[in-house]
Order: C-alpha cells, then structure tokens, then sequence
C-alpha cells in the first residue's frame, strides 16, 4: 500500500513503521512528513517516531523533515523532541518556555537547535529575538533558515539588520527564509532590501526577493513587482505573479481595495501572455480558494478584452463550476470583459451542457447576457420553453431580458 493511502486511511501504526524502518531515505522522509500532516499531538506512537528520527536517522534530510513535522504538530511536539534530548521542562509561561528554548538553541545536536528555532517562532514573543539572532550565524544552514523563519514569525523590527545580513548567505534556502521574513515584517529597511534584490544580477535572488515581496500586505511593492514581470527569467517572473495574487489574498481589508487599484494601474501597459501564462499556473497548482479567486479576478482585468486567449476563456468557463461559489462567481464577472464570438459559443456549450452542475449553467446564461449576440438570445429564449432546472430558466430568461430578446 502506498504512503498516500496510508495517510488517507490514517494508518498511523504502519506509517510510523515504514518511517522507522525503510530502507529509503526518501520513503523515511515522506512518511514522517505525513505523520505531521495525519498525527495528533496526542498520540505517543506519533511523537515517539518523529522524536527518534529526528535524534537518530542517519540521513540529515530525513532528521530535518521529522523536525518539521513535529512543527506542523504544534510546539508541545517540539518541547517534547527537546525535552528527550535535553531534560529540560520549558514549563507552562512563555517567558520560562522562551528561557529553555533559548537555552536548547545552544544544543549540540542541530536538530534540536532546529525544533528550539521553531517553538520560539510559534511563541511569537519580543524575547525571543536575542537568542534567535545570536543563532544566525549557526554553523548548520539547516538552523539559520528556520531561525529566519522564527523571526518572520515574531515579526518584529529589531530583526530587520540581522535578517538583511543573511540575504548573503552561502545557502540560497538561508537567503530565501531570510526574505521571506523581511517580507513579513515588512518595515521601510525591510522592503529596500528586498526591492534592492530584484535588480541584482543573479536571477535566483531576483526570484528569491520577488517570492518574498507577496508577503507585505500593502501595495507598495506592487510597482516592483509589475516591474519584474518583464524579467527574461521565466521564474523570477513566475515567482512575481504568485507575488501580487499573494498580496491580493492577504491585504487587509482596508487596504484589499488600494492594492488592487494599484496592480490595476500599473499593469496598463504589461503584455498580456507575460502575466497570463503564470496566472494560468495559479490556477491549476494553487492550494487555497483565495489564491484561485483572485488569480481568476486577475485573468479579467489583465487579458486583451477583444482578443482573448482560449486558454483563458476555456480556464474561466471552466471555473464557473468551481466548488468554491464566490471563486465561480468571480469567473462569471470576469469572463463578461471579453468580447468575442469564442466566448459566446464556450458559453452556450456549457449553457447546453445537461450533465454540467445546474449552478455552473446558469452562471453561464448570466454572462451571455452580458456579452452574448444573436446566437445567445436563440439559446436564451429555447432554455426559457424546455424543462431545464429553475435557476437555469430564471436565469436565462434576465439574460435573455438584458439582450432585447423577450417575445
């Protein structure tokens, strides 16, 4: 049976085994990264086999996964990864917890230095900044990129100069926590550094500087970013789109209005294919709704109005039968910026569609109405007669309405 279905079935027993004692590095390492996924806290089994992995395997990645699942656990599954190690009590305040932690970030083994990073970053305290930035120059990247991490996820401004002092790590994934956590903090100091990297001349700091600039939650970074779309490094400008979607998703609500005003106005000028072919991977790899829904409201506003790709019109209309209502009706919105004959007629497909979800077909008799010609009105005016479902008819027949086509 494979990891896979052993998570599905939550096959905590058998998972711990093949992570204990496969003979694959890489089995060892998926296992314990599914038991941080599937795993309880609670469950002794669970900890007991990450905690050995991460003291004792002989493959450093599998030791750093086994951390990071305990992580994914909550920070009482790393306390007791410290505590098998070190016997100490982090004790139930965060100023006693930061003390110990602070204390196992000294650890011999890097594997607790690694878990002490991660439970100060889950604190999220002021006090953790001094003995995470004093473990900044830790001989083992492993922990100087989740210190970095640690920090961001304090997210305070004393950590500013430290972190800009990694950005010239020898370890790209040291450099890329450690502007992730500018990103996050997100200060003045902070984003000129990050704004500095998208000119540098390597392309994989011009990507690492793009990625982490999504995590600002204001649109000042939005002019550099629309700026690195015209980079001639696919991933850097890849790395930009997933950026401003980023920014999208995660703006404050008073503030989710002025960065899409922004990204609006700036990309007046952009070629379409430079953000639509990065958009289009939004669409099929991102994990989160909001993530989809915004990459679908970009897809309407960046796209030629009269010239649009098929493949985009074919991603919209396809959306309109998302699970996610409000990312549906988004894609409803955004396909109605077009204007042209192979909009209207992947429109009546999915319209004429008797299998497709009675939601997604009226949603695509909504847009007709709004960007459907002769064609659509015979359709629009057929589906009001036939015994299709009511929220079809309703909405064939408003559509119908707006065109001029009732009888």
């Amino acid at each position: 049976m494979s990891l896979y279905q052993l998570a599905r079935d939550n096959d905590i027993e058998e998972l711990s085994d093949r992570a204990k004692s496969s003979e694959s590095d890489a089995v060892r390492r998926r296992a314990a990264e599914m038991l941080g996924d599937v795993g309880d806290v609670d469950d002794s089994q669970v900890i007991d086999t990450l905690a050995d992995l991460a003291l004792n395997d002989d493959d450093p990645e599998v030791r750093a996964m086994a951390v990071d699942a305990l992580n994914e656990l909550g920070q009482e599954a790393l306390e007791q990864l410290i505590v098998k190690d070190a016997d100490i009590d982090p004790g139930s305040t965060d100023w006693t917890a930061i003390r110990a932690f602070g204390e196992a970030l000294s650890a011999d083994r890097p594997e607790c230095r690694m878990a002490a990073a991660g439970a100060l970053g889950r604190i999220g305290d002021e006090d953790a900044i001094r003995p995470l930035v004093e473990r900044l120059s830790d001989p083992d990247p492993r922990v100087r990129e989740r210190v970095c991490y640690a920090l961001g996820q304090v997210g305070h401004p004393r950590a500013v100069s430290n972190l800009v002092d990694r950005l010239d790590d020898d370890h790209e994934r040291v450099r890329s926590a450690a502007a992730d956590a500018l990103g996050i903090i997100a200060t003045g100091r902070a984003l000129a550094a990050l704004l500095e990297m998208l000119d540098d001349e390597n392309a994989a700091i011009r990507r690492v500087a793009a990625s982490a600039l999504g995590n600002a939650g204001s649109a000042e970074p939005v002019p550099d970013l629309v700026g690195a779309l015209d980079d001639p490094h696919d991933a850097v400008r890849q790395a930009a789109v997933f950026s401003i979607i980023q920014l999208l998703s995660t703006a404050p609500t008073d503030q989710s209005h002025q960065v899409r005003e922004a990204i609006v106005e700036e990309l007046e000028d952009v070629d379409d294919q430079t953000v639509v072919d990065p958009l289009l991977e939004v669409m099929s790899e991102a994990s989160e709704a909001s993530q989809r829904r915004n990459a679908v409201w970009f897809l309407g506003r960046v796209t030629s109005a009269t010239d649009p790709p098929t493949e985009v019109v074919d991603e919209l209309v396809a959306t309109l039968s998302d699970d996610d209502k409000m990312t549906a009706q988004f894609a409803s919105t955004s396909v109605t910026n077009f204007d042209s004959k192979y909009v209207e007629s992947s429109l009546i497909d999915l319209l004429e569609d008797g299998d497709a979800p009675a939601s997604a077909r009226a949603r695509a008799a909504y847009a007709l109405g709004e960007v459907g010609g002769e064609r659509a009105k015979e359709v629009l005016d057929r589906m009001t007669d036939e015994d299709v479902e009511p929220a079809v008819r309703k909405r064939a027949f408003s559509a119908l309405s707006k065109l001029g086509g009732i009888r």
